[in-house]
């Protein structure tokens, strides 16, 4: 039977400790954090060129519109 050269991905995976997974994404977390903070005006500039405009802007959103007022003896009491 012949022996395989390379670890399996079930095998490479159980490389690392779960203490290791940890600090590695925390370490992780940490730089995007730090990059976004940096870079964050950058971002939003992209953002906004790559976003098309709306073509109505409202001054002010619609929750409730209003609605014709119900016929005598419907109402709530």
């Amino acid at each position: 039977m012949a022996r395989r050269k390379y670890p399996t991905q079930q095998e490479h995976q159980l490389a690392l400790s779960d203490e290791a997974v940890a600090y590695i994404a925390d370490a992780l977390m940490q730089l995007a954090l730090d990059f976004e903070k940096i870079h964050y005006t950058q971002i939003c500039r992209h953002y906004q060129a790559v976003t098309p405009e709306p073509e109505h802007h409202p001054p002010q959103l619609d929750l409730f519109p209003e609605q014709s007022p119900l016929p005598a003896g419907q109402g709530r009491a």
